[in-house]
């Protein structure tokens, strides 16, 4: 049975196919059943580019706990990064948002 779990978002970067680098327009994260990898349903994160065709896409399945562990590390970098940021610009950090010692 099909989940219909589907988020688009809009993105910017890069993403590589092959020995080529392409820039990115979305970024699609979907939970399904797999289609390449030997499980069950998983989530799948799809980076495209809308405005080439439709080889422009790097893609990834991964299980539900994977896709949790995954968005804690992205948590977790995204808040060292923007300490960092703060702190380059002189604006100061929320206490408790720096690197781990």
């Amino acid at each position: 049975m099909c989940t219909s779990i589907i988020e688009i978002a809009r993105a910017e970067g890069m993403a590589k196919r092959g020995e080529t680098w392409f820039p990115l327009t979305q970024a699609v994260v979907a939970y399904d059943h797999a289609r390449h990898a030997p499980l069950g349903d998983v989530i799948t994160l799809d980076f495209i580019n809308t405005r080439l065709d439709p080889g422009a896409r790097a893609g990834v399945e991964l299980t539900l706990e994977t896709a949790k562990e995954l968005r804690a590390a992205l948590d977790r970098a995204i808040a060292a990064a923007e300490f960092d940021e703060a702190e380059v610009r002189g604006k100061g950090a929320a206490p408790g948002l720096g690197r781990a010692a």
